[in-house]
C-alpha cells in the first residue's frame, strides 16, 4: 500500500528546517519592508534632504570650510548630548550639563587669567570640577533617593549662581576688575587657545577631532562591553538588574560622574575658543543637547538612547541654523522652524514603527 505522503515532505515527527533569512525577507509583505527602511533612515533622509535644498538655494552651503563650520559648532552640543545619552541609557537624565560647561569655562579663565595657572592646569580643573558636580548628582539621586530630574535641575541652578560669584556676576578676561578691587592679570596661552581654535591641516578644528575620538570610545564602550549593557538593563528594568546582582547605584553614579566630565571638557573648548569666560555661555547648551540626544532615539530606528544617533542629531541642527542662517531666515523665525522639523521628524519615525508593530 503506497504512503500518502509525497517523497519530498519531511518524515512523521521530523523538525522542518530554519527558514532562510531570504526567505522570511521574500514573505514579508513589501509595505512591511518599506516601513522599516523608512524607520530606519527617516532621519538621515531628511538631513539629506537638508543638505540638498540648502545646496541648491546657496552653493556656498557645500563648502569645505562651511562645512568644518558645522561640525565646530555642534561639537560642543554633541559632547554634551553624549553625556546626556549615558544617563538616559541608565534611566536617569541629566539637566544640569549646561551649567557645567558653562562653571568650567569660567573656572578654567579663573585658573587662567587669576591665578596665572597652565594650561594643563586649567584644563585638569575644570574636569576635576565636571567629574565632582556629577558626583553630587549621584549622591542626591542614590543616596538621598532624589528623583533624578529634580536633582540635576537643583544643580543647574547652582551653578549657575556659583559661576557668577567670584567675579561679581562678570565676564572674565585679562584686564577684568574683581570684586576685591584687583585685577585679573594673566593670560590665555596659545596652548591653551590652540584647543578650541587650532585646525589640523589648517581645514579639521580640533574640536571636531577631540568629537570624534569621544564619539568612538563612547559608542564601543556603550555597544561592545560589559559596562554599556548593564546601563542599558539598569535603564530598562533597574529592579531586575540589581536582583540579578548588578551594583546598580554605582552604574548610575558613574553614568552622571562621566556625564559631568564631559560636560566640563565642553565648557573647556568654549572657553578656548572665545578666549574669555562668558557669563552668558551655556544659555542655549542645554536644549540643545537634549534635542540631540532625542533625536538619536529615531536615527537607524534605535528607539533608545544610543551615541552615534546623537552625535548625527546635533549635526542635524546644526546644518538646519547653518542653512537658515546662510538663507537670511529672520533669527526670531529659527527656533520655530527647528522644533517643527525635530518634531515632524521623530513623529514620522516614530508613527512608522508604531504601524509596523501594529502589522506584526
Amino acid at each position: 500500500m503506497k504512503s500518502s505522503t509525497s517523497s519530498n515532505d519531511p518524515p512523521v515527527g521530523a523538525v522542518a528546517p530554519p527558514l532562510h533569512r531570504d526567505m522570511i525577507i521574500a514573505r514579508t509583505p513589501r509595505a512591511q519592508v518599506w516601513r522599516t527602511a523608512l524607520e530606519r533612515s527617516g532621519m538621515l533622509l531628511a538631513l539629506a534632504a537638508l543638505v540638498v535644498l540648502f545646496a541648491i538655494e546657496q552653493p556656498a552651503f557645500l563648502r569645505v570650510d562651511n562645512l568644518f563650520s558645522i561640525l565646530q559648532s555642534v561639537s560642543i552640543t554633541a559632547l554634551l548630548g553624549i553625556g546626556v545619552t549615558i544617563t538616559l541609557a541608565a534611566g536617569g537624565f541629566d539637566l544640569s550639563v549646561g551649567s557645567i560647561a558653562a562653571s568650567a569655562q569660567m573656572a578654567a579663565s579663573y585658573v587662567l587669567v587669576v591665578w596665572s595657572g597652565g594650561a594643563w592646569s586649567a584644563l585638569a580643573a575644570c574636569l576635576a570640577l565636571g567629574a565632582a558636580a556629577g558626583l553630587f548628582n549621584a549622591l542626591l539621586i542614590t543616596r538621598l533617593r532624589v528623583p533624578d530630574q529634580l536633582a540635576t535641575l537643583g544643580t543647574l541652578f547652582l551653578l549657575a549662581g556659583l559661576q557668577l560669584i567670584p567675579t561679581g556676576g562678570r565676564s572674565l578676561t585679562t584686564g577684568t576688575i574683581l570684586p576685591d578691587g584687583n585685577e585679573a592679570s594673566g593670560i590665555f596661552p596659545d596652548a591653551f587657545l590652540a584647543l578650541g581654535r587650532l585646525r589640523v591641516f589648517d581645514v579639521v578644528p580640533l574640536p571636531v577631532i577631540v568629537l570624534v575620538l569621544l564619539t568612538v570610545l563612547a559608542s564601543v564602550v556603550m555597544e561592545t562591553t560589559r559596562w554599556g549593557r548593564v546601563l542599558y538593563a539598569i535603564g530598562g528594568n533597574e529592579t531586575a538588574a540589581r536582583l540579578a546582582g548588578a551594583p546598580t547605584a554605582r552604574y548610575r553614579a558613574a553614568a552622571y560622574v562621566a556625564s559631568g566630565a564631559i560636560a566640563a571638557l565642553g565648557g573647556v573648548l568654549i572657553a578656548a575658543r572665545v578666549g574669555r569666560g562668558d557669563v552668558s555661555a551655556g544659555h542655549s547648551l542645554l536644549l540643545d543637547a537634549v534635542a540631540a540626544a532625542l533625536v538619536g532615539y529615531a536615527v537607524g530606528g534605535a528607539k533608545r538612547p544610543n551615541v552615534l544617533g546623537t552625535v548625527i542629531g546635533a549635526v542635524f541642527v546644526g546644518v538646519l541654523l547653518n542653512g537658515l542662517t546662510m538663507l537670511n531666515a529672520p533669527y526670531y523665525m529659527q527656533d520655530f522652524i527647528k522644533g517643527a522639523l525635530l518634531v515632524g521628524a521623530l513623529a514620522f519615525t516614530f508613527s512608522v514603527g508604531k504601524r509596523e508593530e501594529g502589522h506584526a
